[in-house]
């Protein structure tokens, strides 16, 4: 214990003396509170002014009238609506656009298509018909030619095989004979270069083909040259003569 005391020779003041240390620490107290404190530096100042100066410009912002934020608003609005039938009325004319070059290339399509059937079908006959007259000529030989011999008989089958050959490929393009015996006379179809006054068969009938005719499809290739039936003409009753003036004045006087 006493080297304890020995250890710590320095004791404070307010240990010493309470009472002295209350009224110091009280004093003390009482001028600080009495002396003005450190006051805000200037720099301090300005940011403090520049802050409150944002907040008040950001509440005037704030506290704009409502209907100029509405007419831009709208101004906007109708803009965008422009921007928006305009680009309807684009989308509108492009699509008529290709409707049109649609319908004008259909149009072109079935033209060129029909032009170049009409071609085919006009180089066809036109060949065909030169092949016509051959045909004829067989015709003629197979119904006027009477084979006698052998040698002959071999000669008339081998170019009645030639004839048939051809008439198989005039079949087979399409080549058709008409008949026309029996049939009602049509300018369509015959050419009529005969009449003959018959009570056999009715007026306008066809009583005999000349030349044949034939149809390539539903398209005349060849008229037929037919003779029509024409009805008998009546026979002309006799009628009484016809008495001059003077001739019926003498009959009078003699009577």
């Amino acid at each position: 214990m006493i080297r304890d005391s020995e250890s710590s020779p320095e004791v404070s003041e307010e240990m010493q003396d309470p009472t002295r240390s209350a009224e110091n620490i009280a004093a003390e107290v009482a001028s600080e509170a009495s002396s003005p404190g450190p006051g805000p530096q200037p720099t301090e100042s300005l940011e403090i002014e520049s802050a409150m100066g944002s907040e008040s410009s950001a509440a005037t912002g704030l506290s704009e009238p409502k209907g100029t934020v509405d007419e831009a608003l709208f101004v906007e609005l109708a803009t965008k609506e422009a921007e928006i039938e305009s680009i309807k009325n684009q989308l509108r004319e492009v699509k008529n656009q290709s409707v049109r070059i649609a319908a004008d290339f259909d149009n072109f399509r079935k033209r060129t298509y029909k032009e170049k059937e009409e071609m085919e079908q006009r180089i066809k006959s036109a060949t065909i018909k030169e092949l016509l007259p051959v045909v004829d000529n067989f015709e003629r030989a197979r119904s006027q030619i009477k084979p006698q011999t052998d040698g002959e008989k071999n000669i008339h089958k081998s170019y009645q095989g030639v004839y048939k050959q051809l008439v198989d490929c005039l079949k087979g393009i399409g080549v058709s004979a008409m008949r026309c015996e029996g049939e009602e006379f049509d300018p369509n179809l015959h050419e009529a270069v005969m009449r003959e006054q018959t009570d056999q068969y009715p007026d306008g009938t066809v009583i005999e083909e000349l030349m044949r005719g034939y149809m390539l499809g539903d398209r005349v290739l060849r008229h037929a040259m037919v003779k029509v039936a024409a009805a008998p003409e009546e026979p002309v009753e006799a009628s009484a003569p016809v008495l001059s003036e003077s001739e019926e004045s003498n009959e009078s006087i003699e009577n």
